[in-house]
């Protein structure tokens, strides 16, 4: 497949039937949301919080979903492209609520250093993804020593790094992704169990929830949310993942409880990371960007943790992730 065949890749969109289901999936459940949660507010146990806070939810995932679906339907190029647009986005979010937007040298640094991790993944070329990320970080330790102004060094450095392990080299994964052939269920199942992770959290914590799990840090959440996301989620990763990864090593009923656990607990944690710096900067949402629910930040925390590690996690049960294409298809080599 050459560079310009990955971004004319549409017509291999629904090659795997679980990708046409879990598309119909993301619909049904957001066209089928709609009139449950017009029950909910108009009954009596629903305050005029939960009211705004399901609406606001809903309309971020109708706004939300389609820019998850498209590209990563529309070919391996254009998955590449979103996810470099969304750590970008991801980035320019946390710049500008740390402050560290300020620092015109080290974002500039950042912005190219997420660049080029997307363009290993277009060019599919490994050694250079796995290798930029200890470079990068050297790259940022020094890269305002030029400007002889050693006072803040160790904040201004140390949020570089951190927006760029987070928002590049932990997104990019999931643009690294994209040179595995079935890399599209894949994705899709990631993205739907992350956001499911989320809607279960919620729906437990508000209907079961008594124990608060962190309520310095995000006082909504409670343990019986968390465990209950976690048992559900771990469910359909496990109930899809058996048609996903069927005929591989990944088939396992014991690797995919594993997966499971993963996508539901490293999820959580990637919430109340951000959930962390929020609170730390005293603010509520890095931004106001999705109409109605806060920032990009805020909707794919989730995402941050979950997917370097399922992106490794599957790399040691089936070892080559994109082995099976050319490799380094702008670079020339292989």
């Amino acid at each position: 497949m050459s560079v310009l065949d990955r971004f004319l890749d549409l017509e291999h969109a629904f090659d795997s039937n679980i990708s046409l289901l879990l598309v119909a999936l993301v619909g049904g459940v957001l066209a089928l949301s709609l009139p449950a949660i017009v029950l909910v507010c108009r009954g009596r146990a629903a305050d005029d919080k939960l009211r705004v806070e399901l609406w606001q939810r809903w309309r971020s995932w109708v706004f939300i979903s389609p820019c998850i679906v498209v590209p990563i339907l529309a070919g391996p190029g254009w998955t590449v492209v979103a996810v470099a647009v969304l750590s970008l986005l991801c980035y320019a979010e946390f710049a500008r609520a740390t402050g560290l937007f300020r620092e015109k040298l080290l974002s500039l640094l950042v912005v190219l250093s997420v660049l080029a991790l997307n363009f290993a993944a277009l060019d599919n070329w490994y050694g250079l993804f796995v290798a930029l990320f200890p470079l990068t970080v050297g790259v940022l330790a020094v890269g305002t020593i030029v400007q002889d102004s050693p006072k803040g060094y160790l904040q201004r450095t140390a949020l570089a790094i951190l927006g760029y392990a987070l928002f590049g080299a932990g997104l990019a994964h999931l643009a690294f992704f994209s040179n595995e052939p079935g890399y599209r269920p894949v994705l899709l199942l990631l993205f739907f169990a992350v956001e499911l992770n989320d809607i279960f959290a919620f729906c437990v914590g508000k209907t079961l929830g008594r124990h608060k799990l962190a309520p310095h840090t995000s006082p909504g959440k409670t343990i019986e949310g968390s465990l209950g996301a976690l048992v559900l989620t771990t469910g359909v990763v496990v109930g899809f993942g058996r048609v996903v990864f069927a005929g591989s090593a990944m088939e396992s009923w014991p690797l995919l409880v594993l997966l499971g656990v993963m996508v539901s607990a490293l999820g959580q944690l990637g919430d109340l990371t951000l959930s962390s710096i929020k609170r730390d900067l005293g603010i509520k949402d890095m931004s106001a960007t999705i109409p109605g629910h806060g920032g990009i930040l805020d909707r794919f925390n989730s995402m941050l943790l979950v997917a370097p590690a399922v992106f490794h996690l599957l790399n040691y049960v089936l070892p080559g992730i994109g082995q099976a294409q050319a490799q380094r298809l702008m670079t020339g080599a292989g």
